[in-house]
């Protein structure tokens, strides 16, 4: 008998439920559980999402659910979190936010899952942490969204300086998901060609004026929607579904994602954003890139960073 693919998503709000009809769009599994304490909306989502199944390219079953389900589950998002007030800044929900990461993680795991736990929830590093350790599963089976849409918005950025399509560029944004986070300018490609090189060969379009605006842009860009609908959703739905398909269908495809540091880049027992190869085993694979001193150092003060709220939790 062919195993079912499924999926386990803990929080039915705007993350949560656009996150499960992203994995429905894209064919990535066989069943969708949705868990959240109110039942009543996820009942309301689940019926929503079943309704357009015969819309799609497959057959899928949508389901309300409960930690029961997370028994044979191959993957657990987690996209429950408290809010966050007027306040930008993640980190302002970090205790309440980890209440809620170590009840959910200490169900499923009471439930007999031994899964892929894709942490969504902000501070999305200090709770992927979190998720470990309550756990106790190896750390590559513990994989958060970090700068993946981060790094996606970055993309955006310097294609509408360049005028290409952000999947031609090359380009991540590495650390903490928030204000430390980094840019490694010196890794920049676009088709192949050096950023500097670009600037050199095209004055008008790009200059190292812009790396500065660029970044804060990208830092401020989840702000920019929040602070005009009160979400956001669709982008970390679609790169949250980015991961589980590289999960479910063994890709050993290269990621910016929240990972665990046991030694590389030189740092230990801190989960942030690097490239990871990610395949059917989770992370398979630590990418160490080459960064300038100036790039490391940001990155060393945006670990180090991380790594001071862990006594809060």
């Amino acid at each position: 008998m062919i195993k079912k693919r499924k999926v386990v998503i803990v929080g039915a709000g705007n993350v949560g439920a656009s996150t499960a009809f992203c994995m429905i769009n894209q064919g990535i599994c066989d069943e969708i559980v949705l868990i959240d304490m109110n039942t009543e909306r996820a009942k309301g989502e689940t019926l929503d999402m079943i309704h357009s199944i015969a819309f799609m390219n497959r057959n899928m079953e949508i389901k309300l659910g409960d930690y029961t389900d997370c028994k044979d589950a191959d993957v657990l998002v987690i996209t429950a979190s408290a809010p966050m007030g007027k306040e930008n800044d993640r980190l302002v929900a970090l205790k309440s936010s980890s209440k809620i990461v170590t009840s959910i993680v200490s169900s499923a795991i009471e439930n007999g899952f031994d899964g892929f736990i894709v942490v969504v929830s902000n501070p999305v590093d200090i709770m992927t942490y979190v998720a470990y350790k309550v756990s106790g599963l190896p750390a590559n089976q513990i994989i958060g969204s970090g700068t993946l849409l981060d790094s996606a918005r970055l993309q955006c950025h310097i294609a509408d300086c360049i005028d290409v399509d952000p999947k031609s560029i090359h380009a991540y944004v590495l650390g903490e998901h928030g204000d430390s986070e980094m840019i490694p300018w010196s890794t920049v490609r676009v088709g192949g060609k050096d950023i500097y090189q670009i600037i050199k060969d095209n004055p008008t379009r790009m200059n190292e004026g812009m790396f500065e605006s660029i970044h804060e842009a990208v830092k401020k860009d989840g702000w920019e929607i929040f602070n005009r609908k009160g979400n956001t959703c669709y982008g970390i739905a679609a790169s949250t579904t980015r991961i589980v398909r590289a999960l479910m269908f063994n890709e050993s495809v290269v990621l910016p994602i929240s990972t665990y540091l046991d030694g590389q880049y030189g740092q230990d027992g801190v989960f942030t954003s690097v490239p990871a190869i990610l395949d059917a085993t989770g992370v398979k694979e630590v990418v160490e890139i080459e960064m300038t001193k100036g790039e490391k150092e940001q990155f060393d003060a945006s670990c180090s960073h991380l790594q001071s709220f862990y006594k809060e939790v």
